[in-house]
């Protein structure tokens, strides 16, 4: 009696890890780059399509868990950046530069509480340029920073994020980047 308990539960296991290894060679996870940056999350391939992680896209999400609905909202944000004397994106090596971002902002079809402008120098270093509360929803609009003063120390790229934060969220998620070019 105690060998066919033993010869079941043989055959049970057997059967669970022939499952896995084929649900294994079934999906696979791959590098996923977007716009040449690599997802923190990477991807899978699954019966030869790619799946990603909806929050790695830059855009807004919404989950309701009473219809198990992922809502996905990517907004058209166009920013320029500009001194009292030009609109500018390549500028060589000057070191402080003060300067503005002007944001517009369409086609934003869910609610957010705040907005965030920040810098983020080719070492890494991030700086916050300005946060700004949004007390009146509107599909579109425009966002100005005040004046700030940045030190472009050293050549490279440099990258300004333009962040949203969800009515009812709690952090700012990435939905645009312009790049600075800055010249040796």
């Amino acid at each position: 009696m105690r060998w066919r308990r033993v010869a079941l539960l043989v055959v049970a296991f057997s059967l669970m890890g022939g499952s896995l290894l084929f649900a294994d060679s079934a999906s696979q996870k791959v590098k996923t780059l977007l716009n040449g940056r690599e997802l923190e999350d990477g991807g899978y391939m699954i019966d030869g399509k790619t799946y990603i992680p909806v929050r790695e896209l830059e855009g807004l999400i919404e989950y309701d868990d009473s219809t198990k609905t992922v809502k996905y909202y990517k907004p058209n944000v166009h920013m320029f950046l500009f001194t009292d004397e030009a609109v500018f994106g390549d500028i060589k090596k000057t070191g402080k530069l003060k300067f503005n971002v002007f944001s517009q902002i369409d086609n934003l079809r869910t609610d957010i509480s705040a907005v965030r402008v920040s810098i983020t120098a080719p070492d890494g270093a991030s700086k916050v340029i300005q946060t700004s509360d949004i007390k009146e929803q509107r599909d579109n609009f425009w966002f100005r920073t005040e004046d700030y003063t940045y030190d472009f120390k050293s050549a490279g790229k440099y990258t300004v994020g333009f962040y949203m934060k969800p009515s009812g969220g709690s952090d700012f998620t990435l939905v645009s980047e312009k790049s600075i070019n800055v010249l040796k």
